[in-house]
């Protein structure tokens, strides 16, 4: 199983930001470049960038496309973008940008066969925010009755590549993944797992590289805070969880 680490770079009116636990009250501004940001994280090693357009993800509308172009277009590596991902237009322009995959969250429950029509023309994973366990979306401000296990058991014959699990109420936090979460959903699945959300300390990846139950692990990390505030370098990542 090849694993990978995704750098993230959340965006709001072009600016490189990150939210404490969704809130958008609870913004740090970290980079005012995002493009340059981008640069130092693939220099730093990184195989892959994770992208999200806070303003679409509140909005539904994408204001920051050219920034997302631009990041694009500047890279070597690919990119994967979420955020306000809710028509097929939407996620044409997107894929237009050079972008290599998108995230749904929101339309992939609120309007499923919209994700097997993207996935018809460019490569998907699916966002699951979890907020006490249940679903949340539009930017994690609304919540919902469903469980990762119903979300699971409707997309997974589905074209989708991977799941990103984020639990909100860890996530920008700096305490750890729930790593007993992790472990009961990769039962339910075969697909491509990626966790987000509180991993602050080398020792997190470490504990996430180990994880392995029913022949599953989890494949990928995305991490923002940790590397921003300086918990950690995002070589020191790397090496400890894609090379563990």
């Amino acid at each position: 199983m090849s694993k990978k680490i995704f750098p993230a770079i959340d965006i709001i009116d072009g600016r490189c930001v990150r939210l404490l636990r969704g809130e958008y009250a609870n913004e740090t501004q970290y980079n005012d470049d995002p493009v340059s940001q981008a640069l130092d994280f693939q220099n730093s090693g990184a195989s892959w960038i994770h992208v999200v357009d806070l303003d679409a993800a509140r909005t539904g509308a994408s204001r920051n496309l050219k920034t997302i172009e631009k990041i694009a277009s500047r890279l070597e590596i690919p990119i994967q973008v979420g955020g306000g991902i809710r028509e097929f237009k939407t996620a044409e322009n997107i894929y237009d940008c050079g972008v290599e995959r998108l995230v749904i969250g929101t339309a992939a429950i609120e309007n499923p066969i919209l994700v097997e029509e993207i996935c018809s023309i460019g490569r998907v994973a699916l966002a699951v925010d979890l907020r006490s366990g249940k679903v949340a979306v539009h930017g994690w401000r609304t919540a919902t009755e469903l469980t990762f296990q119903e979300i699971f058991e409707q997309f997974e014959e589905k074209d989708i590549e991977a799941y990103i699990v984020t639990h909100i109420e860890r996530d920008g936090t700096l305490e750890g993944p729930d790593i007993n979460a992790y472990e009961d959903l990769l039962t339910l699945t075969k697909k491509t797992v990626i966790a987000s959300g509180g991993v602050g300390s080398i020792s997190d990846l470490e504990n996430l590289s180990n994880l392995f139950t029913n022949g599953q692990g989890i494949s990928g990390v995305i991490i923002g805070r940790a590397i921003y505030e300086g918990k950690f370098s995002l070589e020191q990542a790397i090496e400890a969880f894609e090379k563990a």
